[in-house]
């Protein structure tokens, strides 16, 4: 996840989205449009706006967010729930985690085998998050999930970040106004968040607490890890398809989707003809730039921008955006992606780079949150790396199946458009 911050807020618009609900031509005859089927229950809307409001009461002003809303209730209650809105939708990270500063239930702290409570440091591209690992039952569409793992970030709790969390880089994202959102759903290509913390306790990631500021790096076994929600689903939980409309270049306030879960579960998420490409151990693609091989490259819903790397586009001078790209006109750049399956690759891809201080400061544009030629430079240490971000779905039907599940086109990891 790369977040944009403190970017101008927009206004919500309705969206003509169909012609029953638009209206249309028509003869002098009155006639009864039946009601349109109920929604599967593998599917959710998903909507890309302004984000959702602070302690303060401010909006934050999120762009190029994915958001989706989930209930969560204490283990086995019906009665101790709560329905959130404005959860990032995020293919490229593992796990629920909420803002404690939104929640209004008290859910159970995972405690270890010898009575230590269970915390988490979860690190994203810009920062890191802090907070216990906790027990709760997931519903989102028809879904359920019980007794989840989940994070919650920014516990009362416990405030006291160990070295090696807060050693990671970038500042701490505990609240609703720094992380721009009011929790996460990682429903990336994996089933856990760490693949091998059931045997090696130094990756900074999962702490044994015996108090609130005694917290050590340890082990934690597989069912205690943080997961990706949709593999405890009882069904459609093979991956996930994220389903979004074309955007104009020039952007725009907001635009609604759907996020469905499985992949050829229904008649709703079936494979067609599209391009099938294998994602390798870390979740990663080979992407060809400006002649250059960039190998740790990947597609990321989480992504708000396109971040790569090109000394020759100037970056924009504005504080607080000068890591972000500001070309005098809008450039059109040429991008091949390549998967790890036998060289299946797609060629000739061309994405669009705009003016951010253009976007974020012009009438009609410091309305929008939806900007699919916002981009930027990589964060230090990143390399060899394309993040394209949400916009590359823009305007496609976007499966992510989960590792060793097989699909109708293949088995996962893999990612397909």
């Amino acid at each position: 996840m790369v977040m944009l911050r403190a970017v101008r807020m927009g206004l919500s618009v309705a969206l003509c989205l169909s012609a029953i609900s638009c209206g249309g031509g028509g003869g002098g005859r009155t006639s009864t449009t039946p009601p349109p089927p109920p929604p599967a229950v593998n599917t959710t809307s998903v909507i890309v706006d302004q984000g959702p409001k602070d302690a303060s009461g401010n909006v934050v002003g999120s762009v190029n967010t994915l958001f989706t809303s989930v209930t969560v209730c204490v283990p086995g209650s019906s009665a101790s729930c709560q329905t959130i809105d404005h959860i990032q939708v995020d293919s490229g990270s593992y796990g629920l985690r909420l803002l404690a500063p939104v929640l209004t239930l008290t859910l159970p702290v995972e405690t270890l085998s010898n009575g230590n409570s269970l915390l988490e440091c979860t690190g994203f591209l810009d920062g890191y998050s802090w907070g216990p690992v906790a027990l709760a039952d997931l519903t989102i569409a028809g879904e359920t999930a019980k007794s989840l793992p989940v994070q919650v970030i920014g516990d009362s709790r416990f405030t006291t970040v160990p070295s090696t969390c807060s050693g990671t880089g970038g500042t701490q994202e505990d609240t609703v106004a720094k992380f721009g959102a009011n929790g996460i759903l990682g429903i990336g290509p994996f089933q856990l968040d760490c693949g091998n913390c059931d045997t090696v306790a130094t990756n900074g990631l999962y702490y044994a607490c015996a108090t609130a500021t005694n917290c050590v790096e340890t082990l934690v076994p597989t069912a205690m890890q943080v997961p990706n929600p949709v593999t405890l689903f009882a069904a459609d939980n093979n991956g996930i398809i994220i389903d979004l409309p074309t955007v104009a270049p020039t952007g725009a306030v907001t635009v609604s989707g759907q996020l469905i879960f499985g992949i050829d579960t229904q008649s709703n998420n079936q494979s067609g003809a599209q391009t099938v490409l294998t994602l390798d151990g870390m979740a990663e693609l080979l992407m060809t730039f400006n002649g250059q091989t960039l190998a740790q490259s990947f597609i990321d819903s989480g992504s708000n921008g396109i971040y790569f790397a090109d000394s020759n586009i100037a970056t924009c001078t504005t504080t607080g955006l000068t890591t972000f790209y500001c070309p005098a006109n809008t450039l059109s750049l040429g991008l091949s992606i390549q998967g790890a399956n036998n060289g299946v690759m797609v060629n000739n891809l061309v994405f669009t780079v705009g003016n951010t201080e253009t976007m974020v400061t012009t009438a009609p544009t410091d309305t929008y949150n939806v900007l699919p030629e916002l981009a930027g430079t990589l964060p230090a240490g990143n390399a060899g790396s394309f993040d394209y971000g949400l916009a590359f779905f823009y305007g496609k039907r976007v499966a992510v199946a989960v590792e060793g599940s097989k699909t109708s086109v293949g088995t996962g990891p893999y990612i397909a458009f």
